[in-house]
């Protein structure tokens, strides 16, 4: 799905679009700028953080890169890395923890404040910590009017959610409101036995 809301995969039906246009009539360079995505398998490249973070754009200034880092609430870590945003992320991010290269994709995800954001499994390495800056770095690009969609199958992925739709078997299964979906899809379910021990007592 993510794929497809990217351009990536062909849609069978209906459109994807940006501003009004379909994602084919933009370039690539103009869909980078307003389009940030964190995939399931994270990569980085051999580089600094900051270059990372920074997609690796040459005219990318100190406090566009900055700013990202703090609307991913990681600026913190970085700093108290040896060598700050210099510190080098080794071939293909091999330095860095599983859950550490997560976070700077994140900050790379929301790099120049894109207008749709795209997470795919976006809570699959963090721990608490990183739950919390990841819900918060959410509601940031909601309330500047951004939009963010997140594809996760952890609850804490979709804490700063306003809607939530459930897949099952590539069909959709639910879909509104995040707190009514939650309710409808996490209640607890009574056991076969006891459904049949009220039916039976019922029809008595």
């Amino acid at each position: 799905m993510t794929r497809a809301l990217l351009g990536l995969w062909p849609i069978q039906r209906g459109s994807v679009r940006l501003d009004g246009s379909t994602l084919d009539q933009w370039s690539r360079a103009d869909s980078g700028r307003w389009i940030g995505y964190l995939p399931q398998t994270v990569e980085l490249f051999a580089g600094t953080i900051g270059q990372n973070i920074a997609r690796f754009d040459p005219e990318a200034t100190s406090p566009e890169i900055l700013k990202a880092a703090r609307m991913a609430g990681v600026d913190s870590l970085i700093r108290a890395m040896p060598d700050g945003f210099n510190t080098p992320v080794g071939e293909a991010g091999g330095l860095l923890s599983v859950g550490q290269r997560q976070r700077i994709a994140l900050a790379r995800a929301l790099f120049r404040d894109p207008f749709l954001v795209v997470l795919d499994e976006p809570n699959s390495s963090l721990d608490a910590e990183g739950e919390m800056a990841l819900t918060q770095a959410l509601i940031n690009v909601r309330e500047r009017g951004g939009i963010a969609v997140v594809v996760a199958h952890r609850p804490g992925a979709v804490q700063a959610a306003t809607h939530i739709l459930v897949m099952a078997e590539g069909a959709p299964k639910a879909f509104g409101p995040r707190d009514e979906v939650l309710k409808q899809v996490l209640a607890p379910r009574p056991m076969a036995g006891a459904q049949s021990l009220r039916t039976r007592g019922a029809a008595e």
